[in-house]
C-alpha cells in the first residue's frame, strides 16, 4: 500500500522553468503547487504545509532566503525540506541558504531529472530514530536526544537544523573514526555529486560554531580526507 502522494511546492517567478519542473514532478506522480512570487508562497507553504518546497532564491515580493528564515524561525513549518534554487556565481547566497536550514540547493541551469533524484532524496532522508538505536547519545557534557531532536550542551540547548543533527550523530556514533566527505554525504544527505565536498564544510563549520568552544574541537579535521570525532 503506497503513501498518500507527496506535496510540493515550487515557488519560481520564471514560468518556463517553473513549468518544466512541474511536468517532471507531476511524472514521478507528486502532487504539485506553485507560486511566482514570494509572498504567495510562504502563505502556500504556511497554509498547506507541503512535504518539500522547490524555492528559487529571486523572487519578486520577498526573496527566497526570506522565506527560508521564515519558514525555519515558525514552530509549524521549522521541519519542511527545501531544495534552493541559485543563478550561476550566486555561491554566497546558496551557502548562506543552507545556513538557513536548506535541506540542498542546485544551481541553474540544472537537468530537471537531476533535481526529481536530488527531491526523492531529500523526501527519503527520515528524522526518526531507528528502532534498535539509543534514544540518547552522551558524549562528556554533550547530549543529543534522539527522539525530540534536540541537542544539549552541558544546561545550554543548541539548536540545530535537521542536517547538523544528522551530521552530529553520524560522526559521534563512529568516534575515533575517520568519515570521508563521501561517506558522510551518503549517510547525512543521501547521495553525492562532484562539487558536494563544500557542502558538508560549510555544515561542519556551522555545527562547530552551534557546539561552542568546549566541543568545536572535538570534531577534527582530518586534511585532505573528511572528519573525525574525538574519542571521548
Amino acid at each position: 500500500y503506497e503513501k498518500m502522494t507527496q506535496t510540493i511546492l515550487i515557488i519560481e517567478d520564471d514560468t518556463d522553468i517553473l513549468n518544466l519542473i512541474e511536468w517532471h514532478l507531476r511524472a514521478e506522480n507528486y502532487a504539485v503547487l506553485s507560486a511566482t512570487d514570494g509572498i504567495k508562497g510562504l502563505e502556500t507553504a504556511i497554509k498547506v504545509l507541503p512535504d518539500l518546497i522547490v524555492l528559487d532564491l529571486m523572487l519578486p515580493g520577498i526573496d527566497g532566503l526570506e522565506i527560508c528564515k521564515t519558514l525555519k524561525r515558525n514552530p509549524k513549518t521549522e521541519h519542511l525540506k527545501v531544495i534552493m534554487l541559485t543563478a550561476k556565481g550566486e555561491e554566497v547566497d546558496r551557502i548562506v541558504g543552507l545556513e538557513l536550514g536548506a535541506d540542498d540547493y542546485m544551481v541553474k541551469p540544472f537537468s530537471p531529472r537531476e533535481l526529481t533524484l536530488r527531491v526523492r532524496a531529500v523526501l527519503k532522508r527520515t528524522d526518526v530514530a531507528q528502532p534498535n538505536e539509543e534514544k540518547n547519545i552522551q558524549y562528556q557534557n554533550l547530549r543529543m536526544d534522539l527522539d525530540s531532536h534536540r541537542v544539549w550542551v552541558g544546561e545550554k540547548e543548541a539548536v540545530l537544523t535537521v542536517t547538523e543533527f544528522k551530521l552530529l550523530k553520524e560522526l559521534i556514533q563512529n568516534q575515533g573514526k575517520v568519515r570521508t566527505r563521501d561517506q558522510l554525504l551518503d549517510k547525512v544527505w543521501g547521495y553525492h555529486f562532484d562539487g558536494y565536498a563544500r557542502t558538508v564544510d560549510t555544515h561542519v563549520r556551522r555545527l562547530r560554531q552551534k557546539l561552542g568552544e568546549k566541543y568545536s574541537d572535538a570534531i577534527e579535521t582530518v586534511r585532505g580526507i573528511g572528519y573525525r570525532f574525538k574519542d571521548n
